[in-house]
């Protein structure tokens, strides 16, 4: 071969975002082969909306005609609730693959530990952000209407909020070897986290105890955002729009950062 002849290319490394498309494409199949998740997903927190905003609005008055009024403010924390469901509920699959031998032969390949945490969060995120829009259609059944900027906004909102909460249940599940030990944090520990969100009820009605752990709830602003975009004027005593949008951003951005770390640690279990 002549000196002067260039030489071969070397083979292009797959790099970061290829095989985080492949898992995020892996976790969508996944998720639309088992149609029970779907239902489920979306189901739920339908029934809740329907049955808590019809029955305590018979009791609850926030400017409106009673129940009326109270499932229009209860929409934007049903959709919170679905994206938390979604988001969460989707990384057990990293305990489903950890039993199943995938989640080891992933881990031995050639990529960076946060490639994983991409892709699991990606598909994710845009499982809960589908289904999200999915619920925003039975908008104008309660008299919330978009303008082409709020509607974006809250398209924007849903997919750092469900990459916040994606990225939260990685960290959980990361650890964990079983799924009934994550259905118990997922009792004990997120659905305390949608309750004291203001989903059921304003900060400024809540006791000081309930405030104080509304304020430092990170899961409080991003609904707070929402409700912002969603019905203007009635955040009734949440943070501001700007403020919220800020705080949920960076809490998304932490979480990702975290779930690295945690996806840097081996546990018993992938030894196996």
């Amino acid at each position: 071969m002549r000196e002067d002849q260039p030489r071969a290319a070397a083979a292009p490394s797959p790099g970061m975002l290829r095989p985080a498309i492949s898992l995020a494409q892996r976790e969508l199949v996944r998720f639309l082969r088992q149609r029970h998740r779907i239902i489920g997903a979306l189901a739920t927190p339908i029934v809740f909306w329907l049955l808590i905003g019809g029955g305590m609005g018979r009791s609850l008055s926030f400017g409106g005609s009673g129940a009326e009024s109270y499932i229009r403010f209860f929409f934007p924390g049903t959709l919170v609730m679905i994206l938390l469901f979604t988001a969460i509920f989707s990384t057990i699959s990293i305990i489903e693959d950890r039993r199943e031998g995938f989640l080891q032969s992933v881990l031995v390949a050639p990529i960076p530990r946060q490639t994983i945490v991409l892709g699991k969060v990606l598909g994710g995120t845009i499982l809960a952000s589908g289904q999200g829009l999915i619920f925003l259609l039975l908008a104008p059944l309660v008299g919330i209407h978009f303008t082409i900027a709020s509607l974006l906004l809250c398209i924007f909102l849903m997919i750092v909020i469900s990459f916040a909460l994606t990225a939260l249940g990685f960290c959980i599940a990361w650890r964990m070897s079983s799924t009934q030990g994550f259905h118990a944090i997922m009792n004990l520990f997120l659905m305390p986290m949608w309750f004291l969100s203001g989903a059921l009820f304003p900060p400024d009605g809540a006791w000081w105890g309930f405030k104080w752990v509304m304020r430092l709830n990170p899961l409080t602003y991003g609904l707070s955002a929402l409700r912002h975009s969603m019905l203007p004027g009635t955040a009734s005593g949440g943070p501001g729009l700007w403020t919220s949008t800020v705080v949920s951003c960076v809490f998304a951005a932490v979480l990702f950062f975290l779930a690295g770390l945690v996806a840097r640690k081996t546990i018993a279990a992938d030894l196996q």
